[in-house]
């Protein structure tokens, strides 16, 4: 979803900063595209992170041997962060 939004942030951006000809005299358009295209790319780029530290997994195996009956027991275990 961070993704999507950062995208469509900088694309208001470029549309404020480019192709918008509106003269205001309280406010500078271009100035808030310019502001809009960071901060879309600043919400990429951090979706992108968040992604990747979703994606990694632990994964451990424990192996004991029982003395009495000699079985060989293995347990697995994998956790997504």
């Amino acid at each position: 979803m961070s993704i999507g939004f950062g995208i469509f942030l900088f694309a208001v951006g470029a549309i404020m900063a480019f192709a918008v000809n509106v003269s205001l005299d309280w406010i500078e358009l271009s100035t808030i595209g310019y502001i809009l295209m960071a901060a879309g790319a600043v919400t990429v780029i951090i979706g992108i992170a968040l992604m990747a530290r979703r994606r990694s997994a632990v994964s451990t195996e424990h192996r004991r041997t029982d003395p009495v009956s000699g079985e060989s027991v293995t347990r697995r275990e994998s956790d997504v962060i």
